[in-house]
């Protein structure tokens, strides 16, 4: 797993494989990419610092190990 930040856009890119891309699905902040087999290959989360600031809040405020979902 490669893991890559362009600052001057504000993306987090995690790439999960090198397979080739076929498509990809945005769904709110975050673009999955896929190969053609449906499996992820590269995912990109825009607007990542204030994504990840609203994802560390909500993490914060549990009290257990509970999984949090946030909307």
């Amino acid at each position: 797993m490669k893991i890559s930040y362009n600052r001057k856009n504000d993306i987090l890119i995690y790439e999960v494989s090198e397979e080739p891309i076929d498509y990809a699905q945005e769904v709110g902040p975050i673009i999955v990419h896929f190969s053609k087999k449906g499996k992820p290959v590269l995912m990109e989360i825009l607007d990542a610092s204030e994504f990840l600031a609203e994802t560390s809040k909500i993490t914060m405020r549990a009290s257990d190990e509970t999984p949090v979902e946030a909307l």
